[in-house]
C-alpha cells in the first residue's frame, strides 16, 4: 500500500533553508515514507496519537501517519536541537 506523502507550505520553507546536499538526503528519505510510514529507526513520539519522528544526520523530521486516508503529513523539519522547541 502506498502513502501519500503531504509536505505543508511551513514544512517547505524549512527545508528550502536547508544546504542543497542535507535537502537532498532528507527528501529521499521522505520518499521513502510512501512505501513505509513507520520505517525501522522512527520513533512513535510520546503523548501523540499518531505522531512519528525520524532521525537524518543532525535533523530530525516529525510527521504524521493518517492510515484512513493512506498518507503521512509533514509536521516540522529542523535541526535536533530546535526541534521540540513550541
Amino acid at each position: 500500500m502506498s502513502y501519500r506523502v503531504l509536505i505543508p507550505k511551513p514544512v517547505r520553507k524549512q527545508l528550502d533553508k536547508l544546504p542543497a546536499s542535507t535537502r537532498r538526503r532528507i527528501l529521499r528519505r521522505l520518499t521513502a515514507l510512501q512505501d513505509d510510514p513507520r520505517p525501522s529507526g522512527c520513533v512513535k513520539l510520546k503523548d501523540y496519537d499518531s505522531e512519528y519522528r525520524v532521525r537524518i544526520g543532525n535533523y530530525r523530521v516529525r510527521y504524521a501517519v493518517i492510515d484512513g486516508e493512506s498518507a503521512v503529513v509533514l509536521l516540522h523539519c529542523k535541526d535536533r536541537k530546535d526541534i521540540y522547541r513550541r
